[in-house]
């Protein structure tokens, strides 16, 4: 029985451990006081907005709400916090709400006092006399939709005239705050999409697949399974598939799910860690009896696809929009002679699809709208997610799909894999 780990893969050598709940908490709300005072001040500035209302009940969070507030914070009934762009450029934290915010916000209003909260809001308004007002509702970015149609109602007629007229789409604060990170917050984000990967590898392992016994499904609840047992939750309900020779193809049904000696298994897989979110895909060869290693042809499909990574990035240019990056390249793709190259990209951190730049997606290859609109910026992240259909002349000349997805950072210093990426198959014999 061998293994092979993927080259270019740090956790291999460094494996990382979840830490404790109460570590956990304390991680992420030291982050989360360093994004209060060091980010959202520079991006209200940036987005020309002197006050945010965030506005939403429990058990129905705001997207954006949730990455506001502590770990260990109970949010009952109806939560707002507002936020005021001071003349030092510093920005007031108010809390509005019952929740006990742990000193990151100024408490303002009085839950067992005569004061009602929406009154409150109105006075706190009227005190700073903001010129433009956020809120969270957007056509095309769902994570800046938060605040419902009701809340909205209550909110315009809580502020009457001249502030009600001043409400504006936050959108694109929303979008810098989701997708922005700040340095210490990319360290933390390494061991996310390192324990991602040691859970790949746990289960792409002889210890785990034995050929013609074993299901993908086996695979789905495996890998599920040590997320939990390390106190984790996955980012997405995780999936695992076969490709299969179409001679192989003749004497079992792949409809079975049953893992055979030859085949191709791919995994789709995520967890969420510290309230960050990793997306990978990776790919494994089940030896046939008397094979070191995976046939030829496929280990050139997946270099192909790592040559697909590597024009991506190239291509990812802060200021361009997913859509000017998504065309330019597939463009170097083709003219490269990649076969049959897909991209379908999007930012992850905070949130596993949203906010940032869209490029592409599996069904469109050239223009995705409003989403593929929104430009790259600097210190954010994203599933670079992709693939090349190929010829394996092993297998006849039959084609076989190299998907294959990896968190990486956007930085002034480059692009970077938070925790390397995939480049030799995973070996299971």
């Amino acid at each position: 029985m061998s293994t092979h780990t993927p080259a270019g893969r740090r956790s291999s050598t460094q494996p990382v451990k979840a830490l404790p709940v109460r570590e956990q908490a304390q991680v992420s709300n030291r982050l989360l006081k360093i994004r209060l005072e060091r980010l959202l001040p520079q991006l209200m500035r940036q987005s020309g907005f002197d006050m945010w209302l965030i506005i939403c009940n429990e058990d129905n969070h705001d997207p954006v709400f949730s990455t506001l507030i502590p770990f260990d914070t109970w949010t009952p009934i109806t939560q707002m916090i507002a936020f005021s762009l001071k003349a030092d450029d510093s920005a007031e934290r108010l809390n509005l709400s019952r929740t006990d915010l742990h000193g990151l916000y100024e408490d303002r209003w009085n839950p067992n006092g005569p004061e009602h909260q929406w009154t409150c809001l109105r006075r706190i308004v009227e005190e700073r006399n903001p010129k433009r007002i956020g809120i969270n509702e957007s056509e095309v970015i769902w994570a800046a939709d938060g605040l419902t149609a009701t809340f909205k109602r209550k909110l315009v007629e809580a502020l009457g005239a001249p502030y009600a007229e001043r409400l504006e789409s936050a959108e694109s604060l929303c979008i810098r705050w989701l997708e922005s990170m700040v340095d210490e917050e990319l360290e933390v984000y390494e061991r996310t999409v390192a324990l991602c990967h040691q859970i790949i590898a746990e289960v792409f392992s002889p210890a785990v697949i034995t050929p013609g016994a074993t299901s993908v499904d086996d695979l789905r609840w495996q890998f599920w399974q040590r997320a939990a047992d390390r106190g984790l939750s996955c980012s997405f309900t995780p999936s695992f598939d076969i490709q299969r020779s179409e001679e192989m193809k003749q004497r079992f049904n792949p409809a079975d799910g049953i893992i055979r000696q030859g085949d191709l298994v791919h995994c789709d897989v995520g967890i969420v860690y510290l309230g960050l979110h990793s997306d990978n895909q990776e790919i494994a060869y089940i030896l046939r009896h008397g094979e070191g290693d995976a046939p030829q042809g496929m280990k050139e499909g997946l270099k192909m696809a790592n040559r697909l990574q590597d024009i991506l990035t190239g291509e990812m240019k802060p200021g361009l929009t997913g859509n000017q990056i998504l065309r330019a390249a597939l463009q170097k793709a083709n003219e490269e002679g990649l076969s049959n190259p897909r991209i379908y990209t999007h930012s992850i951190g905070h949130l596993l699809h949203e906010p940032g730049p869209l490029i592409g997606l599996p069904w469109e290859q050239n223009d995705c709208g409003g989403r593929g609109e929104v430009t790259l910026n600097y210190n954010s992240c994203f599933a670079i997610e992709l693939g090349v259909r190929c010829p394996i002349p092993e297998w006849k000349g039959q084609l076989a799909t190299f998907s294959i997805e990896q968190n990486a950072a956007v930085t002034p210093q480059g692009i970077y894999y938070l925790d390397g990426r995939q480049t030799a198959l995973h070996l299971i014999g």
